[in-house]
């Protein structure tokens, strides 16, 4: 592993430099190994490995090329390891979620205008015609997908998407377990798309803390139940 993690760092420092940017081809195999000084065989498994952290994207018959680079592409890894993760570890999770997401929430009332304003209070009110559950959870993830968004930090956004997967799944369980969980969702959703309308930073903050920290306290409660 030694001499593939050497591999990886050399590729890594490529891109690093500038010697290698999004969307480049890299050199053949056997040309890009003996300029770093390395085997076939390390620099083989070092690309594999880039490849599944999708930093390198490797086109049979055509060659190997640096992916775009973007935050949502290289944060993806995160989604499959939340899914390994049990409840306990779900609650941690939903810590880290609360801080970025009220962080990303007062960011949107700074910067929202009129047409994201427009766009949030529609998705609310097509969300209000329903009572679906998986709907509810479709509605919610893009409800809070779209001010992560406007936030204005894509790594910000793609980290909060990262953070979804299971989410979406505590989420469904709690519209299945919990009388009303549409009607009191969407009334928490409304409390924060007014406070993002009237540009109040802190306001809309606490309301986006207060809506994760219920989904906490209920993943808890079925924690203990079982």
């Amino acid at each position: 592993m030694a001499v593939t993690d050497e591999a990886i760092s050399k590729i890594k420092d490529m891109i690093v430099r500038g010697e290698l940017t999004p969307g480049s081809r890299l050199p053949p195999e056997k040309e890009l190994a003996e300029r770093l000084g390395l085997s076939r065989s390390s620099m083989r498994e070092a690309v594999k490995a880039l490849e599944v952290i999708r930093v390198l994207d490797v086109r049979r018959g055509d060659g190997t090329y640096v992916t775009s680079l973007e935050p949502k592409l290289l944060l993806e890894a995160i989604s499959f390891v939340v899914d390994l993760h049990d409840d306990d570890s779900l609650l941690e999770i939903f810590a880290v979620r609360r801080v970025l997401e009220s962080h990303a929430t007062g960011l949107a009332a700074q910067r929202a205008g009129d047409a994201d304003i427009a766009e949030l209070e529609g998705e609310l009110t097509a969300a209000s015609l329903e009572t679906d559950v998986d709907a509810l959870v479709t509605h919610d993830v893009r409800f809070h997908a779209a001010i992560a968004r406007l936030a204005g930090n894509a790594y910000l956004a793609s980290l909060l998407e990262s953070l979804t997967s299971q989410t979406i799944r505590a989420r469904a369980w709690r519209g299945l377990t919990q009388a009303g969980a549409v009607e009191r969702t969407l009334a928490e959703h409304q409390a924060i798309l007014d406070a993002i309308a009237d540009h109040d930073v802190e306001l809309a903050t606490a309301a986006a803390q207060v809506h994760i920290s219920g989904i906490e306290r209920w993943l808890r409660q079925a924690r203990d139940r079982t």
